[in-house]
């Protein structure tokens, strides 16, 4: 037995965790800052964010809003182990509440991540602003002003200009064509920029009261003539050869998001007045049909996208990675068998066109140039990439764009959490105070501070010298336990709740119950004939066996609770597994070591300091007789 060593390893561990709490996970701010905890939310308060289901015709089912419910809570936990409150309101409402200030990593969590892959068919420049304005200005000869896409969790613009496409690792990949320029856009949208011959615009009957009720709004507002002139529209309106053509078409740049989203995706894409602006208003789930053409917007064009022949539920796993040859961080999609089957027949599709077809045009008119046939990725409404295939994809795949580490993890998580089958609409995010208050967390603080100092006084009294070990035991759980939560808060995201501390007080009454085993089996062992200097090793090598199955006990209830269980529960028994952990490692690293040196002392042999009393006098009664 070599004490030092083992106590020096324990040095050694409280060293390392104490570094990583001061000067790793992106600690900041002075020491005193840096020890703190992450509190949750019953403790500090915190964010509240609502998500409102929209209304389209009757309210949604109570199932599909506890799924809705399950996959959130599903995007909270991922952000880390934070206690998050996620409750159904009412019918239609679900409120999620997360400790600290946490706006930025609720605003995403009800976006319904349907990802679709849908072949890019035609394309014309967003022109509503030229429409309404034909005079043309001196400098603007060469390109309409490009209209900002909509933030996607990403950047500002996540399908970036030049990044890679969907890839294969060696199988071949995509790879995204030049962004327009000046140059090389057209001025305005030839007839062949339409790229497909479009259906009729007619308007499809719409399916809810709700939907009715907007397009009769957009009718009225529109007028008939405008209407039934828009009816009529096979093809974009081309400006270039007369710039007055759109103005018969005014009526329809006052559409408001949620109108322009009942329309035909033809009138939608032919109409000159209806802008990108407009496209990007519109509700969530606007395009999620899968077996109809589309319009959306990509590097400041309207786009028609083709009939959706892979979807998200095609994937079957994504994953954030760093990809080394270029250096950012990117999407990568495995598929399942059928979805693979399903996308490597759509990128030979798009690899096979020939120069005539649709795609081929659309692809030409949106980026000057062409090789072969585009595939959007689309997430809800949003395009996030949409590169020309350069090779039939049959493996891996990888959605490119300008993401963070952050961003990549949030859009896999999505992805792998499913689609919401429900369409939420963010309402107001707020602050929220402390459901228990600052007195109420120091009268649990104070309560259990009494309960271990009378556990300290009980130590003392019965076991004297040892209650000295049982006191530093403890404490050195107790310091370790702290720099592991402040550790863990940083950089998982562990939030302490009232469940936790109750979790941490109850390890350690597990942990003074071990000490227990330990020094009565001590004094059984000095009962039965041996010295204390001999009983020591054979008491800590017949208590080590006890010890350790009642430990692993705890800690695996502690691991099922957890898996089975969510919320404060969770923490709980977070709490509890991780104590018990760190309890085992005091009990190797000091306990049996500091015993070991306290029996070459002379304080060790005395009834009245070591705590053994009776036993050593029973058994110096014996030698003397």
């Amino acid at each position: 037995m070599h004490p030092g060593r083992q106590l020096g390893v324990l040095g050694l561990v409280f060293v390392v965790l104490y570094l990583l709490v001061f000067f790793a996970g992106g600690a900041k701010g002075s020491f005193t800052d840096r020890l703190e905890p992450k509190l949750g939310l019953d403790l500090v308060g915190g964010t509240q964010a609502t998500y409102i289901a929209s209304q389209q015709g009757a309210p949604p089912t109570q199932e599909a809003m506890e799924t809705a419910r399950q996959i959130i809570e599903s995007r909270v936990n991922a952000l880390g182990v934070s206690e998050a409150e996620v409750v159904i309101q009412g019918n239609n409402t679900i409120v999620v509440s997360l400790a600290g200030e946490a706006e930025d990593q609720l605003k995403d969590l009800s976006q319904a991540a349907n990802m679709r892959f849908r072949l890019l068919t035609g394309t014309t420049l967003d022109v509503s602003a030229a429409a309404l304005n034909p005079a043309p200005e001196p400098s603007a000869s060469g390109s309409a002003a490009p209209s900002a896409a909509p933030s996607t969790g990403a950047s500002e613009a996540p399908a970036i200009t030049g990044s890679p496409a969907p890839s294969t690792g060696g199988q071949g990949g995509g790879q995204a064509a030049p962004a327009p320029s000046a140059s090389a856009a057209p001025s305005a949208p030839a007839p062949a920029a339409s790229a497909s011959a479009a259906a009729p615009a007619g308007v499809p009957a719409p399916q809810t009261a709700d939907q009715k009720e907007l397009l009769a709004a957009a009718e009225k507002k529109v007028g008939p003539q405008a209407w039934a002139a828009a009816e009529k529209l096979n093809a974009p309106v081309d400006l270039s050869t007369d710039p007055e053509a759109g103005l018969p078409f005014k009526n329809f740049a006052q559409l408001t998001g949620p109108e322009v989203g009942v329309l035909s995706p033809a009138m939608q894409f032919n109409v000159p007045t209806i802008g990108c602006e407009q496209l990007n208003a519109r509700p969530n789930g606007s395009i999620d049909d899968i077996g109809s053409e589309v319009v959306a917007c990509y590097q400041g064009a309207k786009v028609k996208l083709d009939k959706a022949e892979v979807v998200g539920d095609d994937i079957k796993e994504a994953s954030p990675q760093l990809d080394q040859t270029q250096n950012q961080w990117v999407v990568s999609l495995d598929f399942t068998g059928a979805g693979q089957t399903k996308w490597t027949e759509l990128t030979r599709k798009a690899f096979n066109a020939t120069s005539s077809e649709p795609c081929f045009v659309a692809v030409q008119s949106l980026y000057g140039t062409a090789d072969h046939c585009a595939v959007a990725v689309v997430l809800d409404k949003t395009i996030l990439s949409a590169p020309q295939i350069q090779g039939v994809l049959t493996g891996q795949s990888q959605i490119t764009g300008d993401f963070t580490a952050v961003t990549a993890k949030e859009l896999a998580d999505q992805l792998n959490f499913g689609a919401i089958p429900v369409t939420f609409e963010s309402g107001p995010a707020q602050t929220v105070s402390a459901t228990l208050g600052l007195q109420q967390l120091e009268a649990g603080l104070l309560a259990a501070a009494i309960g271990m100092g009378l556990v300290a006084i009980y130590a003392f009294f019965y076991y004297r010298l040892l209650g000295t070990v049982i006191f530093l035991s403890l404490g050195l759980s107790a310091l370790l336990t702290f720099g592991a939560l402040v550790f863990l808060g940083r950089t998982l995201g562990y939030t302490l709740t009232l469940a936790g501390i109750a979790g941490f007080i109850v390890s350690l009454g597990v942990a003074a119950d071990s000490f227990v085993i330990y020094f009565e089996r001590l004094k059984d062992e000095i009962h039965d004939g041996r010295s204390p200097r001999s009983a020591v090793p054979r008491a800590w090598h017949r208590a080590r066996r006890t010890i350790i199955s009642a430990n692993m006990i705890t800690i695996l209830c502690a691991v099922v609770l957890y898996v089975v269980s969510i919320g404060a529960v969770q923490g709980f028994a977070f709490a509890l597994g991780l104590s018990t952990v760190l309890d085992l490692l005091v009990v190797f690293l000091f306990r049996h070591p500091i015993m070991t040196l306290l029996a070459s002392t002379k304080a060790f042999l005395s009834p009245r300091v070591s705590g053994l009393g009776r036993v050593l006098r029973n058994r110096t009664d014996v030698k003397e007789a």
